[in-house]
């Protein structure tokens, strides 16, 4: 039951686009309120559901925003981005990995790459091998802490403070960003140059 509870609530808070607690806090609360528990399991568990979550995320930016948001001239801008990623699958990867071991968010990082329709393994193998790797660390931290610490105690404060809200609205804030930079430019000629709408549905700068 513990397990089950455990995976739902990692997957909903990974399935919400923004605001949700991060789950390396969960993991540590679960991690002091449970010493007992196997790290290594809760680990797997939590990663799998982490990475199912985020990828029906990335799948319903593609959805929603690619498919109903976005006109031909965006898609076909997102498209170059797609192509030049597709040509670097393996640094793609690594980079993901390293990224999957901190405990940055992730969100809009999955919401950004549904946008280019790349194929999810991509994503999905190098976040599952990095979350599960930090989520281990994090839960046998707390776990250690917990026999440090007075189990009974109460910590102050909470995860909604101004800094993680103004965060999660840049990061946010910097998807759209990415959607209007000119990429063609920037990878075939290495200058930035964002693009702006104008009557007809073309862009320009």
């Amino acid at each position: 039951m513990t397990m089950a509870v455990l995976f739902m609530v990692i997957f909903l808070l990974n399935l919400v686009p923004a605001f949700a607690p991060p789950t390396w806090m969960a993991m540590s609360w679960i991690g002091f309120n449970q010493p007992e528990q196997n790290p290594v399991l809760l680990a797997v568990i939590a990663a799998s559901a982490a990475t199912m979550g985020r990828l029906i995320l990335a799948q319903c930016s593609g959805w929603l925003v690619r498919g109903h948001l976005m006109r031909e001239a965006d898609r076909q801008n997102i498209d170059v981005v797609k192509i030049w990623l597709e040509k670097r699958k393996a640094v793609t990867a690594c980079v993901l990995l390293l990224y999957a071991f901190s405990p940055f968010p992730s969100n809009y990082l999955f919401i950004a790459y549904g946008l280019t329709r790349l194929r999810l393994w991509l994503i999905a193998a190098p976040f599952f091998l990095g979350r599960l790797a930090s989520y281990a660390v994090w839960t046998r931290f707390a776990q250690i802490a917990h026999t440090y610490l007075d189990p009974e105690m109460e910590l102050e404060g909470g995860y909604l403070g101004v800094y993680f809200i103004v965060s999660q609205l840049a990061l946010l804030g910097l998807v759209f960003v990415l959607t209007r930079i000119d990429w063609n430019l920037a990878l075939n000629e290495h200058r930035l140059r964002f693009r702006r709408s104008i009557r007809g549905g073309d862009a320009r700068t």
